[in-house]
């Protein structure tokens, strides 16, 4: 059977997604705990890569059971029962046999969250990015619209990236600012949409966001940046803890 799981997880005590010897990963976490439920090996795939300190309101992955099949719902129960505190299965379900999480998602959304006040609240402490500085998200958004469309985004990813090519296209970007009545502070939240996200990418969007808000760079920076393709017309990569992978399109 083969089957798809909506995770969500605080990335803070991950090394990332991927499994890697020797360290804590969610899909080290995930094929522990499948591989211990089927008595056997198992699989899994995930639809993107989340670096460690990223979190996830809903990642997504596949896998196969092939020596018994568990309904969803116990499955589900079976997996939450077995994982750390910080990753838990929020929905599983019986899947198409061509269904696979990397290669059948036509996009993802990450938002990245600041909490824009000169404290910290202890609630997002560890899920979104202190700035103490004033911010102007009239600059940020007139930005943003340099960021649409299919773009060579070499400038806006990590040198030692594996991908074939550096092209995506950014279908969305919105910027929002709300009243935290919990965190008791202004937190504004940027929100990307692409077909697929490079490495660092989103956060390095954010980053040069960031400083065109505190006007330490001109608004067309970011045009030039993707023109030339050269890093040093971007920003400084964000921090980890502010991203959170929202959704997974298919």
């Amino acid at each position: 059977m083969n089957y798809r799981v909506t995770l969500q997880y605080d990335g803070t005590d991950f090394h990332g997604w991927q499994i890697q010897e020797g360290q804590r990963t969610v899909q080290g976490e995930l094929t522990r705990v499948l591989t211990l439920l089927e008595g056997a090996p198992v699989v899994v795939h995930g639809a993107g890569r989340t670096d460690a300190g990223v979190h996830a309101e809903a990642q997504v992955a596949s896998f196969r059971l092939m020596k018994r099949v568990i309904a969803p719902a116990k499955l589900r129960s079976a997996l939450n029962g077995n994982l750390a505190w910080d990753v838990r299965a929020i929905a599983v379900e019986e899947a198409p046999e061509d269904f696979h999480a990397r290669f059948s998602a036509r996009g993802k959304t990450y938002v990245y969250r600041i909490f824009n006040e000169p404290f910290i609240s202890p609630f997002w402490q560890r899920y979104a990015l202190h700035e103490a500085r004033p911010l102007d998200l009239e600059r940020l958004r007139r930005a943003r619209l340099a960021l649409l469309g299919e773009h060579d985004w070499t400038a806006f990813s990590a040198a030692e990236s594996e991908a074939r090519s550096r092209v995506r296209t950014v279908t969305a970007v919105n910027v929002a600012e709300k009243w935290c009545a919990r965190g008791r502070g202004r937190l504004i939240e940027i929100e990307i949409t692409a077909e697929g996200f490079l490495r660092y990418m989103a956060r390095s969007i954010v980053g040069t966001l960031l400083e065109i808000a505190r006007g330490e760079r001109a608004v067309e920076s970011i045009a030039l940046a993707l023109q030339t393709g050269n890093r040093g017309l971007a920003g400084a990569t964000a921090p980890a803890h502010g991203l959170t992978l929202a959704c997974v399109h298919y």
